[in-house]
Parts: C-alpha cells; sequence; structure tokens
C-alpha cells in the first residue's frame, strides 16, 4: 500500500515539473498573426493562435499556443503572452523552417 502511494506520488511529481515547449512542426505560423497556429505550436502573440491563446512558458521565456483552460497547467503562465523579443523567435522559426524544408 505505502509503495502505491509512494509511485503515485511520484508520478504526480514527474507531471507537475514536466514543462511545456513549442512544436517545431508549427513554425511556418510563428509570428503571422494569421490564428493559424495550432495547440502546442510556437507563438508570439494570441494573434498566431487558432486558439486566440499565447502562453508563456516559464522555463523558457517562449511562447506556446495553448487552450485556454490548459494556459496555467505545465508550466505555462496564462495566455496573452506577447514576446518582446519576437524578431529573434520569429527569425529562430525561420531558420527551423529552412531547416525542415516546409
Amino acid at each position: 500500500m505505502v509503495r502505491i502511494s509512494v509511485a503515485a506520488f511520484l508520478a504526480f511529481a514527474v507531471t507537475a515539473l514536466a514543462q511545456v515547449t513549442p512544436n517545431n512542426a508549427g513554425a511556418k505560423n510563428v509570428g503571422e498573426g494569421n490564428a493559424q497556429q495550432f495547440i502546442t505550436g510556437g507563438c508570439v502573440s494570441d494573434a498566431d493562435c487558432s486558439s486566440a491563446c499565447c502562453a508563456q512558458v516559464q522555463t523558457t521565456g517562449l511562447g506556446v499556443c495553448s487552450a485556454e483552460a490548459a494556459s496555467l497547467q505545465n508550466g505555462k503562465l496564462g495566455c496573452g503572452f506577447v514576446d518582446p523579443n519576437a524578431s529573434k523567435t520569429i527569425a529562430a522559426a525561420q531558420a527551423q523552417v529552412d531547416k525542415q524544408g516546409f
């Protein structure tokens, strides 16, 4: 019984510490402002996201499109993020697109 409780606690702790990272597959949509970015894709403002929610990831400072209901989970700081380094983020996304070829 104790082992199950410890295992459950450890599983919860790992889940609670999980951090979100923007999905590189959506790099072409970063900074476009046309609401075409999918949830988990990178963003520089709410305008990028089809969900209208760009949430800052606390540990990286990057934006990730999120469902509003999940915008405060896994290290995200809520909707409304506007990337102060948008030009750098967009350039990095463009470099990723060039690398991927799509």
